[in-house]
C-alpha cells in the first residue's frame, strides 16, 4: 500500500534541498511562489536553482494562491511540471495553462469542490487542514464523504513519521504532502533525516 503512496515534500527553500529528496527518490518537490505571507516563498529563481539540483524524475510543483495569468505563464516557463492553487483559479487560466493543475481545498471549504471534479484540467486535488501551511491535522472523517474519481488525491495537513502511516490506512490516498514536520526545528530548512524517516514511515505502511 504505502509503497505505491507518491510523496510529495514541500515548502524547498534552498539547493541544498533538493539532495535530500533526490536520496529519497520521492515523487514530487513542492515550492511556495507569489506569496509573501508564507515564510516559504521564494522567487522564481531561486526555484529554478532549487530545480537544477533535483533528481529529473522528481515533478517539480508551484504551489501559489489565487495567481494571475502572468505568474501561471512565469511557472511555465520556469520548467514546473505542475501548478497547485489554493484558493481561485480563473477561467483565464484554465483555459490558457499548458501544465496539469491540483486544486488545493481546506476541508472547512468545500463547497465548490464538485465544480472542480469536473473541469479537464484539474488532475488531482490536495486536501489539507482548514489553515494550510499550518503543519495542523484535521478529522480525517471528514475525507469520508469526498467521492474519489479517476484524478489524483494527496493528502496534506500536519502529516508526520509518526502518524502518516495511520492516515494511509484510513484514507488510502494516492499521495501524501508534508512539509513542516521535516523542517528543523531551529530554522527554516529542511531536516535530511527527518525527510528519511517520513518516507520510510510512508514506504513500510
Amino acid at each position: 500500500m504505502g509503497r505505491n503512496t507518491k510523496i510529495k515534500i514541500c515548502g524547498l527553500t534552498k539547493p541544498d534541498e533538493a539532495t535530500y529528496l533526490n536520496e529519497e527518490k520521492v515523487d514530487y518537490a513542492g515550492m511556495v511562489l507569489f506569496f509573501e505571507k508564507s515564510k516559504r516563498n521564494i522567487t522564481i529563481k531561486q526555484a529554478e536553482q532549487i530545480m537544477k539540483k533535483l533528481d529529473k524524475r522528481i515533478k517539480r510543483v508551484a504551489v501559489v494562491v489565487k495567481p494571475s495569468l502572468d505568474q501561471v505563464k512565469e511557472i511555465e516557463q520556469a520548467g514546473f511540471d505542475l501548478i497547485q492553487i489554493h484558493g481561485e483559479v480563473r477561467q483565464e487560466i484554465l483555459e490558457e495553462t499548458t501544465i496539469p493543475i491540483w486544486k488545493a481545498f481546506n476541508v472547512s471549504d468545500m463547497q465548490d469542490f464538485e465544480t472542480y471534479q469536473s473541469m479537464e484540467r484539474v488532475k488531482g486535488y490536495v486536501f489539507d487542514a482548514a489553515k494550510p501551511g499550518s503543519g495542523e491535522t484535521f478529522d480525517w472523517k471528514l475525507m469520508d464523504r469526498i467521492p474519489r474519481d479517476h484524478k489524483l488525491l494527496m493528502l496534506a495537513g500536519g502529516l508526520n513519521q509518526e502518524n502518516v502511516a495511520e492516515a494511509i490506512r484510513y484514507l488510502h490516498p494516492d499521495g501524501v504532502d508534508v512539509s513542516s514536520s521535516v523542517e528543523c526545528t531551529d530554522r527554516q530548512e529542511k531536516n535530511q533525516t527527518k525527510v528519511k524517516d517520513f518516507v520510510k514511515a510512508v514506504r513500510t505502511v
